[in-house]
């Protein structure tokens, strides 16, 4: 007799062929969103360069200071660090009335360290009730912040440099140089980015 033979899969083999595309499709999918947060963190810096480059044009133009506050809120137990535009009037500093769609506050994803340094110096980020009570009169009352970052008239930038880590693994991502001329630099993990 002859043997016979059957055409087709067993059912244990379809078993076996679905789990392993099961399995690289969650690894891909795993690796795709993993990536999100760093496109985020990216898209928000060349931003940041970006808008700084119009701030000191502005603020030329206009002849007005323009600032850059950077501030830290905790929220369920994380940091999360915003930065926002403000102009100089004699009353203080306020939210910008000329370019509102461009000077808008922008957050920076969850899990990102922000270190500013001004000038040689390693400044703290505070949120913005200490910063406001850091800067209040003698009688306590509270008076808008002052930002770090200054564009001046003139044409010069407060000096400094910005780092940008995850939290986790404290890797350094993005860093943001610049001059008293406001010559800006975007440097991926510690080298320079060209686009």
């Amino acid at each position: 007799m002859k043997a016979q033979y059957q055409a087709g899969f067993s059912l244990l083999e379809l078993l076996v062929a679905l789990f392993v595309v099961v399995i690289i499709t969650s690894l891909v999918t795993l690796a795709v969103n993993s990536g999100s947060a760093d496109v985020e963190v990216e898209a928000r810096a060349k931003s940041l360069v970006d808008i700084s480059g119009f701030a000191l044009d502005e603020a030329q133009m206009r002849g007005v200071d323009i600032g850059l506050l950077i501030e830290r809120k905790e929220e369920g137990g994380d940091s999360l660090y915003s930065y926002g535009w403000r102009e100089r009037t004699p009353q203080g500093w306020r939210r910008p009335v000329v370019d509102r769609d461009i000077f808008v506050d922008r957050q920076f994803p969850v899990g990102i360290e922000l270190a500013l340094e001004l000038e040689e110096t390693q400044l703290d980020i505070l949120d913005g009730v200490e910063r406001a009570l850091e800067n209040a009169s003698a009688g306590g009352k509270l008076i808008e912040v002052t930002p770090q970052v200054i564009f001046y008239s003139s044409g010069e930038v407060t000096a400094g440099s910005m780092e940008l880590r995850q939290i986790e693994t404290n890797d350094l991502l993005w860093r943001i140089e610049w001059d008293l001329l406001g010559r800006f630099s975007l440097l991926r993990g510690g080298e320079i980015h060209d686009d």
